[in-house]
């Protein structure tokens, strides 16, 4: 996922953001609700520091606005459907949503998020309209810009050092936190635990994978052991590549750019999983002498999703995304270790 870059915003939107904070900021004191959390114990402000700054949370958060990936679904595991969240077009079916979050919301008879532009082109003002007392961004690449501006709609939790990295424990532990139901974050860290240690498979065991990335011809990336969607792959049993280690990380990211020339390190993973941004760019990609001679590639034992929902879905873990994913995926992985033949 590619860090956003800074937010251009022009002078006179600038002087309208300033004056609607004044009228929001006059509204929240007068209106703010005394209300508890799930577990019926009074809310105890909290402050979150991250890398970008602190998020003083002094009051039960209502109106979630959710940025990156992941808090959208936490937010809702937790009992609080977001007001408001960043579109993400890619990974999205024809609801325009991605499908576990309109299932998750529709099935309960709620009200959908409403979705504004994020990354380079975030629309603060559609995110000032909602009103928002809490926005959570601990998995994203909101830049500092986009920050600063964000923290005086209401208090923005951002990612504790990286964009885009966070493990998927601490990113639903750091929005527990900010709901003020840490004790509901820790059950559902056990609860994925379980569900992902149930869906392990013994012949899995010493079975190994690299997950690798292009962007564009002549290109190959790899993903690092705590990026989450190796995370999702390793929690069911199967064993990061070692060579994956030797790699330099690209700044700012949970991966490494390798370069297709050095395709030939991927030798020893039994499997490869990857996707890719269209039909053209796997027919491109597979059409490269040296991918094609990375021996899981050659063999078959690749797993790709094609749907993009699915892709998104397996590429993070949260309450919402890991049933819903592993479901597809286990199949999938099946096909590849036979014919890796293991």
């Amino acid at each position: 996922m590619p860090t956003a870059t800074p937010l251009r915003r022009t002078a006179v939107v600038v002087a309208a953001l300033a004056l609607a904070l004044t009228g929001c900021s006059a509204q929240a004191a007068d209106d703010a609700p005394d209300a508890d959390t799930a577990s019926g114990a009074a809310f105890e402000p909290v402050t979150i520091e991250h890398a970008l700054g602190e998020a003083v949370i002094e009051q039960q958060p209502e109106r979630i606005v959710t940025l990156g990936q992941g808090s959208t679904e936490t937010a809702i595991a937790l009992g609080t459907t977001p007001v408001g969240m960043e579109e993400y077009p890619w990974g999205s079916d024809e609801t325009g949503y991605m499908p576990w979050i309109h299932e998750a919301v529709t099935e309960a008879g709620g009200e959908l998020p409403q979705q504004f532009t994020g990354a380079t082109e975030l629309d603060v003002e559609s995110i000032l309209e909602l009103d928002p007392d809490l926005i959570l961004a601990p998995w994203s690449g909101v830049t500092q810009e986009q920050y600063d501006l964000l923290s005086e709609i209401a208090p923005t939790v951002a990612y504790p050092e990286q964009p885009w990295t966070i493990t998927w424990q601490q990113q639903i532990e750091t929005i527990g936190a900010a709901m003020g139901r840490p004790e509901e974050a820790a059950q559902l860290i056990a609860d994925i635990d379980d569900q992902l240690a149930n869906a392990a498979r013994d012949e899995y065991a010493g079975v190994t994978f690299s997950f690798i990335y292009n962007t564009g011809p002549g290109t190959l990336g790899v993903f690092f052991p705590t990026e989450q969607r190796v995370a999702m792959v390793s929690a069911l049993g199967l064993t990061v590549d070692p060579v994956v280690e030797t790699f330099e990380e690209t700044e700012g990211t949970d991966s490494a750019l390798i370069g297709l020339e050095n395709a030939d390190q991927l030798a020893d993973s039994d499997l490869v999983f990857t996707f890719y941004s269209d039909p053209a760019n796997r027919e491109e990609v597979e059409a490269q002498p040296l991918y094609a001679a990375i021996p899981a590639v050659a063999n078959g034992a690749v797993v790709a999703p094609q749907e993009q929902p699915f892709v998104t879905g397996s590429s993070m873990i949260n309450p919402l995304t890991v049933p819903w994913a592993l479901e597809r995926y286990v199949p999938m992985i099946d096909e590849a270790v036979a014919n890796a033949g293991q």
